[in-house]
């Protein structure tokens, strides 16, 4: 099998060579940039399987890059940063960053982290039952095994990782309130802290999605406790 393919974007040079000699050591193939621009060059040159990304870089952010990159691209998006504030999180979640690592952070971690997402991303990280089966709510379609939603008139509506297993979170305990630090524990998306916005903007996020015309999306928030997805759902 071919390496995954891993785009470090990170201008400290002395942080940039150590993360770089960690990923190759644990197989992956690595490329570096130190500025936008050279991201930009690296993925016109070669497809990325998953971004590493620094919000503080010299000239254009890391959120500014993300959001462009959003536009017409879904690879995965690790962020890290020194900002360790709570917008930053937020800010990422919103813009469809897979993860969010704060400096410093030992190789170890991001090695985990790296791993967890590309098997999220692919769909390897889910049991046999979830990689055959659909679930279904209201003539909307949840594929477990290609990661995709669909709405009832049949299109496909674009979901982040984390959007995904949230809703995946949903699906498994319908018409049950799930409190706010339940859902991040079953989430396989590292979603923060029960004590941060991080939840309730990827569940506004899914409310917006599943919102139809004048019908709301069918989650409910439980004041004081969390959250019940209200449909009835149906699996095969």
């Amino acid at each position: 099998m071919t390496a995954p393919s891993i785009l470090l974007v990170e201008d400290d040079p002395s942080l940039r060579v150590l993360t770089m000699r960690a990923l190759q050591q644990h197989g992956y193939h690595v490329r570096a940039a130190e500025t936008g621009a050279e991201m930009w060059v690296a993925l016109d040159n070669a497809p990325a399987d998953l971004i590493v990304l620094d919000i503080m870089l010299p000239g254009t952010s890391g959120i500014e890059l993300l959001r462009r990159l959003r536009r017409d691209s879904d690879v995965p998006v690790i962020f890290i940063s020194a900002r360790v504030s709570e917008p930053d999180r937020v800010i990422g979640l919103e813009l469809g960053a897979d993860d969010y690592l704060p400096k410093p952070f030992g190789t170890r971690e991001l090695i985990a982290r790296i791993g967890a997402v590309l098997r999220r991303h692919s769909g390897e990280d889910r049991g046999t039952e979830e990689r055959v089966n659909e679930a279904h709510f209201d003539g909307w379609t949840l594929s477990f095994a290609r990661r995709e939603l669909r709405s009832p008139s049949g299109g496909i509506v674009d979901l982040t990782s984390a959007e995904f297993d949230l809703l995946s979170v949903f699906l498994h305990e319908p018409q049950r309130v799930i409190g706010r630090e339940r859902l991040i524990e079953l989430s396989r998306s590292r979603l923060g802290n029960s004590s941060d916005r991080s939840v309730d903007v990827l569940v506004s996020r899914l409310r917006r999605k599943l919102s139809r015309g004048d019908k709301d999306a069918p989650i409910v928030t439980v004041r004081g406790v969390g959250y019940l997805f209200s449909e009835g759902v149906t699996r095969g």
